[in-house]
């Protein structure tokens, strides 16, 4: 009897012990804590750092088992297994691991507002590189004006077609998204006789803006540190040898968690930077030179410009992914027509003030004009922008460049670079090292900034704005489109065409003087 009567209270005290329990666990996951197992935390680890921004906000309910199961406990309040939105337990094909990681990429992901997506829309779109506009009104003039109108105009508009390509309509006659990226567009159009080709050559394009964009940032970098410390016994590439320097701990980056907090400090050096050349230019107004802008183009010159303007639009690449992050991808139109006549009056108003200030002495890199006595301070904040900006094309190319040919399953063309704990193996740690070492090398032997710019602009900037969201956009529904859209998108892509290949042209050409030139010197 005394064994029976123990028995009891024990099995009475578990009883309130884990009611107790739950109680506590279900207040922690009401107040937006969660709690998780050992195995579960295994898995949380298993996700990719990337994820982790995902994990911030997310609401766990508690776990419902399946009722169905015979001889099944219903769950007392606040187990300690946590789910999103009450789903019920993992399928038995998916591992924890990926059911967790699973539901952190999911419907869970934190969306964004339409302000929050123009503004990171206008931080691409509007970012250093506006500081080589006004070297385009120089050999453009009145035209180079309206070219700045115009690709705005064009860049808003295939922005939006390349965004319809995500969209097909479904058996019930719904408007649904059927594909994610600008890849799986380019796959869609290839398929089914080249299924992987069209991904292919946007990664290519991708990874050269990328890499170009990069070599960009120490080109500047190497430029202005020269021009505002010209008593300095060191040269421009010196200069550039020295911020290659600061950049190397890049080739150590994991995720762009780090990169992330870089992104503000960008933002405010920017802003800093435009403040300052604007006031300057206001202060000298009695002294513009309108009689500067003509009508009239340099011929040979001038298709670099084009490159130019159309590489301080490219923004295409991530549209897709942030579409697909917006609480009302509804509002996409209308963020895209605001943030674009946005850049495009600050833009206009820029390129045109600072060519007024200084006409035929305007020079590749405006704040290169600016006074001593105040160029040293505004460099500096350029310098630090360009250093801050730096990481975050970087990582990028690199982790096109690790999926592609390191991380692509059996397809891949060499051995995965990655131990088997997850950690980088020391010959792809080389391998990142070699590339900040090539935008070392670009930088010095072809140390031009505006002919660089207007390569790239003509090369990928042209292709990934205008010549494929225009074809795409023709390939996957041209059964659907008005007679006005085909018009548009034929037009556009020749135009962009000739533009590109013109502007590929010159520009090539020019660098291939300036390094004659400089190996001569």
């Amino acid at each position: 009897m005394a064994t029976l009567i123990r028995s009891k209270l024990s099995n009475v005290a578990t009883s309130v012990s884990n009611k107790s329990q739950a109680k506590v666990s279900g207040m922690f996951a009401r107040m937006g804590f969660q709690a998780a197992t050992d195995e579960e935390a295994v898995g949380f680890v298993h996700c990719d750092d990337l994820d982790m921004e995902h994990r911030q906000g997310l609401q766990m309910d508690i776990l419902k088992s399946d009722a169905s199961e015979e001889g099944a406990e219903p769950p007392l309040e606040g187990d300690i297994h946590y789910q999103r939105d009450g789903t019920g337990p993992l399928p038995p094909s998916a591992s924890k691991d990926e059911g967790i990681c699973s539901e952190l990429s999911g419907q869970g992901k934190p969306k964004i507002t339409a302000w929050e997506a123009g503004w990171n829309v206008t931080n691409a779109i509007q970012g250093m590189f506006v500081l080589g506009l006004p070297y385009a009104i120089l050999h453009g003039g009145y035209l180079g004006l309206f070219l700045i109108i115009f690709a705005a105009v064009v860049c808003c508009y295939t922005g939006k077609i390349l965004i319809a390509c995500l969209y097909e309509e479904n058996e019930d006659g719904e408007i649904v998204r059927v594909r994610d990226s600008y890849v799986d567009i380019a796959n869609a159009c290839c398929a089914p006789r080249f299924p992987k080709l069209g991904g292919r050559i946007v990664n290519v394009a991708q990874i050269i803006e990328l890499v170009m964009t990069c070599i960009l940032y120490v080109v500047v970098s190497g430029n202005l540190m020269y021009n505002s410390f010209p008593n300095l016994p060191v040269s421009q590439k010196s200069w550039s040898i020295i911020a290659t320097a600061v950049l190397l701990p890049c080739a150590f980056l994991k995720n762009l968690k780090a990169v992330s907090k870089f992104s503000l400090l960008c933002t405010l050096a920017h802003f800093v930077i435009n403040i300052l050349v604007i006031a300057y230019c206001l202060s000298r107004a009695r002294d513009w030179a309108w009689d500067k802008v003509k009508f009239y183009i340099d011929v040979k010159k001038f298709p670099i410009s084009i490159g130019i303007i159309v590489f301080s639009y490219t923004s295409q690449i991530f549209l897709p992914s942030l579409e697909g992050n917006m609480q009302h991808p509804k509002e996409f139109h209308c963020m895209m027509n605001w943030t674009h006549i946005a850049a495009c009056i600050l833009k206009g108003l820029f390129a045109l003030v600072a060519y007024l200030t200084w006409a035929d002495e305007t020079k590749e890199v405006i704040t290169d004009n600016l006074p001593s006595t105040i160029r040293a301070v505004v460099n500096l904040f350029l310098v630090s922008k360009a250093l801050l900006s730096y990481p975050l094309p970087f990582f990028a190319a690199v982790e096109v460049l690790e999926k592609s040919l390191f991380q692509d399953g059996n397809r891949a063309v060499f051995p995965n670079c990655y131990g088997g704990d997850g950690r980088l193996k020391s010959w792809g740690l080389t391998l990142r090292c070699a590339l900040v070492v090539f935008t070392l090398l670009m930088a010095i032997y072809v140390p031009h900034f505006a002919l660089l710019m207007g390569l790239t602009g003509s090369l990928t900037g042209a292709g990934l704005c205008f010549l494929l969201p225009s074809l795409f956009h023709l390939k996957l529904l041209w059964r659907k489109l008005m007679w006005h859209h085909v018009f548009f998108d034929v037009a556009i892509f020749v135009i962009g065409g000739i533009c590109s290949v013109s502007g590929f042209i010159h520009s090539l050409e020019g660098l291939i003087e300036a390094y004659g030139s400089n190996t001569e010197d």
